[in-house]
């Protein structure tokens, strides 16, 4: 499991597993709008992380960010994270 502690967003951290066929699973967010972070979980189970990361970077609410670029900054940290 990793975790990414986020900037900016209400959300504080995202952690989530991923495969060896670099899909992602198990997203969880902790804190922020509830309903559309499950719902943001839901539709990128099992996605290869790298689609995600390009559907969702740059989606902007506040503070320059927003819960899902913060998931594509995670996503980032996370391929970082395994060179």
């Amino acid at each position: 499991m990793f975790t990414y502690m986020t900037k900016g967003t209400c959300s504080k951290s995202i952690s989530f597993d991923v495969d060896e066929q670099n899909r992602l699973h198990s997203v969880k967010f902790v804190s922020g709008c509830n309903g559309n972070l499950q719902g943001v979980s839901r539709l990128v189970e099992g996605m290869d992380i790298d689609k995600v990361h390009g559907l969702l970077k740059g989606v902007l609410c506040r503070n320059g960010t927003s819960c899902p670029d913060q998931l594509a900054m995670a996503i980032e940290a996370y391929k970082e994270s395994i060179k």
